[in-house]
């Protein structure tokens, strides 16, 4: 069955034993200096040519590529050790007896039925079939995919919603048509045409929302049930993965430069020197007979001598320089694995180096293209004061704000702490801990109240409107609430709400009207529901 898509296999290793060898040395000689080697190890090989021994070069340079050739299989091994970790990873698969049975990511197949539980990661492309969730809600977490960490709202089709046990999604019989894969996150389009026990067939469309990418996390939701539909190099999050380009970092570029100079210079230095060795015979072999040279010129003779100067002045080009950067960089990428202060405590996180081949270009920005400051800092918002119909909320008053309130001085707008606005909400005098001030000093009188009651319903729809309107996701870690928001600011602001009594704390998809959402908020003393 399906035999005819890939395996769930997924490789992104850079080499494998037959592409090594073509692969490392097109990167090897595409540094002039190990080309400019490799051609003086050729003419050293012509006989008569050579002054020196003919391995003379050639020893030297396969020393450097044999340590190149070290550092690329440590790193490419590092590679294949995670590839192997993330394709031995199990997943849940149905069987044909109706149970669960674990299996290797990188046995999945196109058609299997696969159940992923919360906080796991998706193994394959699939397609929503149902959840634990009501409507087959369920939320992911596409981190791995975009660099969002805000929780996405994913819903099964109306139609296999309700098959929420292994028997039930068994009794699934019929076809899916898919788009080919590509590698577009954010569209999908498909069919999934049922048969009934009758034999009425039933059109079902898919689309995004019912599309669970490889990579993606599965968070808030105790599980889902999701049909296979792409697999191992096919799925969208492998589409995205080219092949890692040749990179070449700014001092390799400048070396390289500064060998094309010393080449030249080399070539110019031999060019003079045949010349002179040329005159020098013609001139002086009468005078140097002993020598036995021949006064005749040759142009074979003319190229023979320049060949063997570039082989006399080889030195000029340090191969020593190459062995050096190999083993500094390689060096400096352990030091960066071992780096203290690169290493994030909360999360456990030290710093991994991934390759060599780029380490000095650490640090070295000249343009940084930012859409907002958060990319730049820690961005934690914190909700600290609030203006609410003229009047402005704060968690500690400014003892300047306060004399100057009560001189007068303080323009329209009054300031209080958020402890006055509790008491404003919950309708209760000062407190025997609380000392009374003047803002429970003037609810003494009938008008007084009157203006409060009208106040306590302009905070109220305030704080209603600012734990509803939103699309913060609640989330129940260790018996306490934390909220999946798309910016920080918006989490900071559902925050603050719950902190002046008003928590949201789940958001649920009735059916009548279809799809209506709704969120539940914790008021001061009530239980709400707000339709959205």
């Amino acid at each position: 069955m399906n035999d005819d898509f890939c395996d769930n296999f997924v490789s992104t290793s850079k080499y494998n034993a037959l592409t090594f060898p073509p692969k490392f040395l097109k990167e090897q000689f595409s540094k002039y200096a190990n080309l400019f080697f490799l051609f003086t190890a050729f003419i050293q090989q012509i006989p008569g040519v050579s002054p020196t021994n003919q391995y003379t070069t050639i020893a030297p340079l396969a020393a450097v590529l044999l340590a190149s050739a070290f550092k690329e299989v440590q790193e490419d091994l590092k590679r294949h050790q995670s590839d192997s970790e993330l394709n031995a990873r199990a997943a849940e698969v149905l069987s044909p007896s109706s149970r669960f049975e674990r299996r290797k990511w990188k046995d999945l197949r196109v058609g299997d039925i696969v159940r992923v539980e919360s906080d796991d990661f998706i193994p394959a492309d699939l397609v929503l079939i149902s959840s634990s969730e009501p409507e087959g809600l369920c939320y992911i977490e596409t981190s791995n995919l975009d660099g969002e960490t805000n929780l996405k709202i994913k819903q099964a089709s109306p139609s296999t919603s309700s098959l929420t046990s292994p028997s039930h999604v068994m009794s699934l019989h019929g076809s899916l048509r898919s788009e080919q894969p590509n590698n577009s996150l954010y569209t999908y389009e498909g069919a999934l045409d049922l048969i009934s026990d009758a034999g009425v067939s039933r059109h079902l469309s898919l689309g995004p929302d019912q599309m669970l990418l490889r990579g993606a996390q599965l968070r808030n939701t105790p599980w889902i049930y999701g049909i296979v539909v792409f697999t191992g190099h096919e799925t969208k999050l492998m589409r995205n993965a080219t092949a890692a380009p040749i990179k070449r970092t700014a001092v390799e570029k400048q070396v390289n430069v500064h060998i094309i100079f010393l080449f030249g210079f080399l070539l110019a230095l031999s060019v003079g020197s045949t010349i002179g060795a040329s005159i020098n015979t013609w001139f002086f072999s009468s005078q140097q007979w002993y020598l036995l040279q021949s006064n005749t010129f040759s142009a074979q003779a003319f190229v023979e001598d320049i060949l063997t100067f570039i082989i006399l002045y080889n030195n000029l080009i340090p191969i020593s320089l190459i062995v050096t950067m190999e083993v500094v960089k390689f060096q400096q990428a352990s030091l960066i694995n071992s780096d203290l202060d690169m290493y994030y405590a909360r999360t456990d996180t030290p710093a991994l180096c991934r390759t060599s081949s780029l380490v000095e270009e650490l640090g070295q920005i000249e343009f940084i293209f930012s859409d907002k400051t958060g990319t730049l800092t820690r961005n934690e918002m914190e909700f600290r004061c609030a203006s609410i119909g003229g009047v402005a909320y704060a968690e500690v008053v400014d003892e300047s704000r306060k004399e100057c309130e009560s001189n007068g001085e303080g323009g329209k707008e009054s300031w209080r702490t958020f402890e006055d606005l509790r008491r404003l909400l919950g309708g209760n005098s000062a407190s025997d801990d609380v000392p009374a001030n003047t803002f429970d000093a003037n609810l003494t009188s009938g008008v007084a109240r009157t203006t409060m009651l009208k106040e306590r319903e302009v905070v109220h729809e305030f704080m209603a409107l600012l734990s509803v309107c939103h699309t913060v996701i609640p989330e129940v870690k260790d018996g306490k609430i934390h909220y999946q928001a798309s910016s920080p600011d918006e989490a900071a602001l559902v925050a603050g709400a719950e902190l002046l009594g008003y928590q949201f704390h789940v958001r649920l998809f009735f059916p009548v009207p279809p799809s209506t959402p709704a969120a539940f908020v914790n008021g001061t003393d009530s239980h709400i529901a707000y339709a959205m």
